[in-house]
């Protein structure tokens, strides 16, 4: 028998080596080479099969589509971030820390689900009692739900072919392991031919799969990146291990819009959709505050209330410069327009701006939010309690406009908010009631008309 070819395989990218070396060819990743047996071509092709029965060319105008019919999952703010529900044949990848929910969530659409939809979970972590446990202190009680302790994809393949059931929850994706392979379970290799046999299965079997995955350190899904390719939709579970609130989010969806938000609250009975959930990024004051500016942000197709919340103080040595739930670079590019174009200095002062609720904020319609806020901050001045703010700030000085003002601000008039600054190209072609807009598009001009509205 001749001795197996070896071959070293980096956990970030996937990329091979013949030799191990500190360093990753392909990515330049340190220490992410991990020994594995090559496979031979013949091996690794009889795997590989086509998603349709024949191969044919077609025209584009020749082939019939219809829309996919959506599954509600009986969970509105996760079918939110789903585009609307589940699709038969979809994979689904959901990923987030340890313990912050991702199970409990799952557990809870299966058991809505199986009432009136053939669902599977197969656990790979747990084992039936545990999951049966769980439930229990849920309150669930989904006698139709099927269980399946089982890692090895094979034997998963031939139950999911004889049962063929409609909705599949495979809890974890890195716990999988082939015997086509020889490398261990979690290993790149693995969790890329565990997903793509998955994936080819419910093409051709038109199963709904959801992929638990775990994530690394930095936040992102581990394993290869080309699990998130082999996907059609990858969601990430968001929250502060500190807080009660949990966030899922659309980072890719081939059947609905990217970036939409679902929010939950976690309670003794699993998690609970947030309705209102503006009412959670908002703080409750007393009093109008310096340093306090409500931003109207957009999460896929909603309108959120966020309070974003700046500390300006002399510094004491090197100027620091903080940020929770924003962007650290885009914040010093802010005070440098600050300075150059309205004149205020804060090259001296330690500058902290935090979002509050633990909601993570990456469009640039932020900008005069945050600018508002740290003017208010060093002034020592405290903007109007019923005032919203949104536009984005450009290097030149100028305020340019957001996307979808208009439902910005009447989401903003719905919650009691009489005041908005805005981009003169977001002022609403039709008034609003009980909001009043200022359209402005210089950021010395946004600065002076902010301290000027009365609350």
């Amino acid at each position: 028998m001749s001795k197996s070819k070896t071959l070293y395989c980096c956990d970030a990218c996937g990329a091979s080596s013949p030799k191990w070396q500190g360093q990753c060819p392909g990515c330049g990743a340190w220490n992410t080479l991990v020994e594995s047996v090559a496979e031979s071509p013949r091996a690794a092709g009889s795997r590989f099969q086509s998603l349709a029965p024949t191969a044919k060319l077609q025209k584009l105008a020749e082939i019939e589509a219809k829309e996919a019919e959506r599954i509600p999952t009986g969970i509105a703010e996760f079918d939110r971030p789903l585009g609307g529900g589940l699709i038969a044949g979809g994979v689904v990848l959901i990923g987030g820390d340890p313990g912050i929910g991702k199970s409990t969530l799952l557990l809870q659409a299966l058991a809505s689900l199986s009432e009136r939809q053939h669902a599977l979970y197969i656990s790979g972590e747990e084992s039936g009692e545990q999951i049966v446990l769980r439930a229990r202190r849920l309150g669930i009680t989904a006698g139709r739900l099927q269980l399946l302790a089982e890692i090895n994809l094979e034997k998963i393949l031939a139950i999911l072919q004889s049962e063929r059931p409609q909705i599949v929850v495979v809890d974890s994706i890195q716990t999988l392991w082939s015997e086509q392979l020889a490398s261990a379970p979690g290993s790149v290799a693995q969790v890329r031919e565990c997903a793509a046999q998955l994936t080819r299965l419910a093409k051709q079997l038109a199963i709904t799969v959801i992929l638990v995955g775990h994530v690394t350190k930095e936040g992102a899904l581990a394993g290869p990146r080309v699990l998130e390719h082999i996907v059609d939709t990858v969601l990430y579970f968001e929250g502060d291990a500190h807080s009660s609130f949990r966030l899922i989010r659309a980072c890719k969806n081939r059947f609905g819009a990217v970036n939409e938000l679902g929010v939950f609250a976690m309670t003794e009975r699993g998690l609970k959709g947030v309705s209102n959930p503006s009412a959670l990024f908002l703080s409750q004051h007393e009093k109008d505050v310096p340093g306090a500016c409500i931003l109207v942000t957009q999460e896929g197709t909603r309108p959120l209330l966020v309070e974003i919340q700046a500390l300006v103080d002399p510094a004491h040595g090197n100027p620091r410069r903080l940020t929770v739930g924003l962007d650290a670079q885009r914040l010093a590019m802010l005070l440098a327009v600050l300075h150059r174009h309205a004149g205020i200095v804060c090259f001296d002062q330690d500058v902290f701006i935090n979002a509050v609720g633990g909601v993570r904020i990456n469009e640039p319609a932020a900008d005069l939010a945050i600018l508002l806020a740290i003017v208010s901050s060093l002034k020592n001045r405290a903007l109007p309690e019923k005032l919203i703010v949104f536009g984005e700030v450009g290097l030149a000085g100028e305020i340019r406009p957001a996307p979808r003002g208009q439902e910005r601000l009447k989401e903003a008039a719905k919650l009691g908010f009489t005041h908005a600054l805005v981009p003169k190209a977001n002022l609403p072609r039709q008034p609003i009631p009980g909001m009043h807009a200022i359209g402005v598009s210089r950021i010395g001009e946004a600065v002076s008309r902010g301290q000027e509205i009365e609350g």
